[in-house]
């Protein structure tokens, strides 16, 4: 089965599909992006991603070059040439091709390019035992909520992460705990699920939208506020939420157990309304 490529609405193969040396996106990281999976060959809140898209390409004053309708219609298309069962859709829209200049250039065309690949989902073992993160600094820019494609500051910290041989880095920001490099973090405290709020602090994630419903729904109380380095290591229970993770516990952090040390009651209940919602 192929990975699929479509750049400015038509698909290629993979190694046709280039753009130019001189588009924005390469040159200032000037556009945005959206990830969106499948179950099964069907796109996972295709709508809650396409409405999020919008919303990025608007915070940017970028033009959105097709409705969700025709989004919809070139994302079946791309999955139904894939052939694959699990796979990861990725969007990302630039403001097009110009000579290098900060301004925003007068007669530019947006760039879009969209791929599909296989999505190989995290061992079973992995969601049983739960991993383990480290936090770091939160050195991204002051509008994490828009979806850009500058992500050297994720980069950086998933590095660190992989160099300390740890799933996840926790991003901390005046002692505060936003998100991870590419999740939503939550903690457990007296029964209370506890993450960031909604803002310029943090990219509210489709996922954890979908799963602090299903929370509300187990009669799961959700509390939306910042905490702190110190309130997380002393949380009962901590989990990841994103696309690609779904419903992660995390055991450790900065080598401090969480908790019993294994993925909790809550984020096993919640990881199981996820697996019911999408199998």
């Amino acid at each position: 089965m192929p990975d699929i490529a479509l750049v400015n609405g038509r698909f290629l193969p993979w190694s046709e599909a280039t753009v130019s040396i001189d588009d924005r996106g390469f040159q200032f990281g000037d556009g945005v992006y959206e990830v969106i999976r499948t179950y099964r060959g069907t796109p996972f809140e295709l709508e809650a991603h396409l409405a999020r898209l919008d919303r990025s390409m608007k915070e940017l004053s970028l033009s959105q070059p097709y409705s969700r309708t025709q989004w919809a219609q070139w994302i079946q298309q791309g999955l139904s040439q894939a052939g694959y069962q699990e796979a990861k859709v990725y969007i990302q829209i630039t403001r097009g091709v110009a000579p290098r200049d900060h301004a925003f250039p007068a007669d530019s065309a947006p760039t879009v390019v969209m791929t599909v690949r296989e999505l190989r989902p995290l061992a079973l073992q992995i969601r049983q035992d739960g991993v383990i993160a480290r936090t770091c600094e939160d050195l991204r820019w002051g509008r994490c909520d828009i979806k850009s494609v500058n992500l050297l500051a994720n980069v950086l910290a998933r590095e660190g992460a992989k160099q300390a041989r740890v799933f996840e880095a926790i991003l901390v920001r005046d002692s505060l705990v936003t998100e991870g490099s590419l999740s939503n973090v939550m903690a457990v405290r007296s029964g209370a699920i506890v993450t960031a709020p909604e803002g310029p602090r943090i990219l509210s994630g489709v996922t954890r939208t979908v799963v602090l419903g299903l929370a509300k729904k187990e009669g799961i109380p959700v509390e939306e506020r910042f905490m702190t380095v110190d309130a997380l290591y002393a949380a009962d229970e901590v989990f990841l939420t994103g696309t690609t993770v779904e419903v992660l516990g995390v055991v450790r952090v900065d080598g401090r157990p969480i908790g019993s040390g294994r993925p909790g009651p809550i984020t096993k209940t919640l990881a199981a309304r996820w697996a019911l919602l999408t199998g």
